[in-house]
């Protein structure tokens, strides 16, 4: 005979007050575990959809960011001679030399200046991210001092916007036209005509070098023939790889301090969930008797009272969700740890971080029960009578 589970249900109606603020607790909990996932998972997102799949990147052996790279344009020419690369509309190789440097700007309504990511694109650039649309204006004309900028960069600092003008590199650029790349990486970027930003910064060599594959299956061998050509120095990474390369850092920092802090934040919720569930225990103590009197076992009770925490606690878990959820409408930036530049993304709910937060918090339900529901299980039954 077991105890069905409307039992456990109406007494937590009856404790209104106990419960809502238990459940409260816990769902404060599961909010910031839930946060810290939602951060991490938005951060690694917008780098990694900032890469194709099929697309090469090229940057010098040992250089852990294109900022930190140089290829010279021998090694260029090397490189545009390789097979596997596809071959365009007009026949031309979709192979783009970029160059990508940090300059400092304002932000706009502080004035606090933040390291903003600059890229010299070439004429294939756009036709390698078919992520980015330009949404304003016009894309700039080769040879001129004229830039897009990203939408983010648009919206937060001070001459990122459209028809409004940037000065560095010692010269005055006019933003002709914003991008939106979507929730990648690209739109925390400005772009600019190379060989313009190359004279500017006194640049003679490349950052990097982006192409798109003809055929997947041909990326190792491409790899192989570049990795391996001592006049090259050069090191070929699928675009997804190399991102995600730079998110696994800052992601991995976030979870780490995130969960840190989300685990003394339990420790109180446990604490909550235990002292109502004792207090339980402690105003049904004839009731409990009552039960044992009638026929009902040890494990029936044992039972009844963790399904009654974990009731509590599952609740208490939506309820952190359904806030967490709105986080989502969220943009907030941060300092891309390889770069050094200011990178914004948003929060990103997956059904992983769903059930893991749920997860969590039927564990901490299951703590703070599991030693009340113990005391009332192993309660002798004369005492719990006359108690009552």
């Amino acid at each position: 005979m077991k105890i069905p589970f409307s039992y456990s249900i109406r007494n937590l109606r009856t404790r209104r007050l106990t419960t809502i603020l238990t459940a409260s607790g816990i769902a404060l909990v599961v909010f910031v575990f839930a946060a810290i996932l939602m951060l991490a998972e938005g951060l690694q997102k917008a780098l990694v959809e900032t890469g194709s799949y099929d697309n090469v990147i090229i940057i010098r052996k040992g250089s852990a960011s294109e900022i930190q790279s140089g290829i010279e344009r021998i090694q260029a020419s090397i490189v545009e001679t390789q097979p596997e690369i596809a071959a365009g509309q007009k026949g031309a190789w979709l192979m783009a030399k970029e160059l990508v440097v940090l300059i400092s700007l304002p932000k706009r309504g502080t004035g606090k200046q933040s390291n903003v990511t600059i890229r010299g694109i070439s004429a294939n650039s756009l036709l390698l991210r078919p992520q980015v649309k330009l949404v304003e204006g016009r894309l700039p004309r080769a040879g001129s001092s004229e830039i897009i900028a990203g939408q983010s960069i648009a919206k937060r600092f001070k001459g990122g916007g459209r028809g409004e003008t940037l000065r560095f590199g010692m010269r005055e650029w006019t933003v002709v036209g914003v991008f939106d790349a979507g929730n990648t990486g690209f739109s925390s970027e400005i772009w600019g005509d190379i060989d313009q930003m190359m004279h500017a910064f006194r640049r003679p060599v490349y950052s990097s070098i982006i192409l798109k594959l003809r055929d997947l299956s041909g990326f190792e061998n491409l790899k192989s023939r570049i990795e391996n050509d001592p006049r090259l120095t050069l090191e070929a990474k699928r675009e997804t790889a190399y991102y995600e390369e730079q998110s696994e850092m800052m992601a991995k920092f976030i979870r780490v301090l995130g969960l840190s802090l989300t685990i003394i934040f339990s420790l109180g919720a446990i604490i909550g969930a235990m002292i109502t569930m004792y207090s339980a225990v402690a105003n049904r103590t004839g009731e409990i008797g009552t039960l044992r009197a009638i026929g009902y076992r040890q494990w029936d009770i044992l039972s009844a009272f963790i399904f009654e925490s974990l009731a509590l606690s599952f609740t208490g878990g939506c309820a952190g969700l359904f806030f967490a959820s709105f986080m989502q409408l969220l943009t907030i930036s941060t300092m891309n740890f390889y770069t050094f530049s200011e990178l914004a993304f948003t929060f990103a709910l997956t059904f992983e971080i769903i059930y893991k937060s749920l997860l969590f918090s039927l564990i901490m339900g299951f703590i703070g029960g599991v030693l009340p529901a113990a005391r009332a299980a192993h309660m002798n039954i004369v005492d719990a009578l006359r108690a009552g």
